[in-house]
């Protein structure tokens, strides 16, 4: 599993679908609101919360069609489906490499870009602890979603629409901590809420890519 898991670091830089493409994007999108929306600091600080989950969602929405289609297209899938390690194990190493290189970095970043939107102060630490909660579950839902659609002719356009309305509870979760933190309030119930949903997809969606992949390599 470690050198399955080194291996997709490696090439997940390698094909320009790292850390630096979902950071590039974070960034940008980061720095265009304020041009869109006017300098007002307070307007900034209201949206900054939901930007930024926002932003973070489709930056980690742009590597995912890459998660099993170069193992695809040179016969590593088939390969690795019959290898003894199995292929729920596979589909988990995936999603964590995914969130290694994509996920992690949105995280250390996010600070530094919640400065540029004028984010409330006492927001920084919930915002990280939210995005370490919330990432993960949008690693693993997309690397179902990429098993359902790989080997597909335009995969990804098909794999946005499949993965999108599934990351809604979890932009929600996300989003509403750092409000509430913004504003004063209790956390708690949100943080809760979103990394029950990121244990529900760890420990569901495995087996749910598997299968999808078991019927892709029929």
């Amino acid at each position: 599993m470690k050198a399955l898991l080194l291996r997709d670091l490696r090439l997940a830089i390698r094909a320009g679908g790292g850390f630096g493409l979902g950071l590039a994007f974070f960034l940008i999108v980061v720095v265009l609101v304020p041009f869109g929306v006017g300098p007002d600091a307070d307007l900034l600080s209201a949206i900054a919360p939901g930007v930024l989950w926002v932003a973070a969602l489709l930056a980690a929405l742009l590597s995912l069609d890459r998660i099993f289609a170069l193992d695809y297209e040179d016969g590593a899938l088939a390969l690795l489906a019959t290898s003894p390690l199995p292929l729920e194990g596979v589909s988990l190493i995936k999603a964590v490499a995914h969130w290694l290189t994509t996920g992690l970095p949105l995280c250390l970043a996010a600070p530094l870009l919640g400065f540029l939107l004028q984010l409330a102060p006492q927001a920084y630490g919930v915002l990280v602890i939210s995005l370490l909660i919330g990432t993960p579950a949008l690693s693993m839902i997309g690397t179902f979603g990429a098993a359902l659609t790989v080997g597909l002719r335009r995969g990804g356009l098909l794999l946005s629409l499949l993965v999108l309305p599934l990351y809604v509870p979890t932009l929600i979760m996300g989003a509403d901590a750092v409000r509430r933190a913004a504003d004063g309030q209790a956390t708690t119930t949100p943080l809760m809420l979103g990394a029950v949903i990121t244990l529900g997809s760890l420990a569901i969606l495995p087996f749910a890519t598997a299968a999808a992949l078991r019927v892709t390599l029929r």
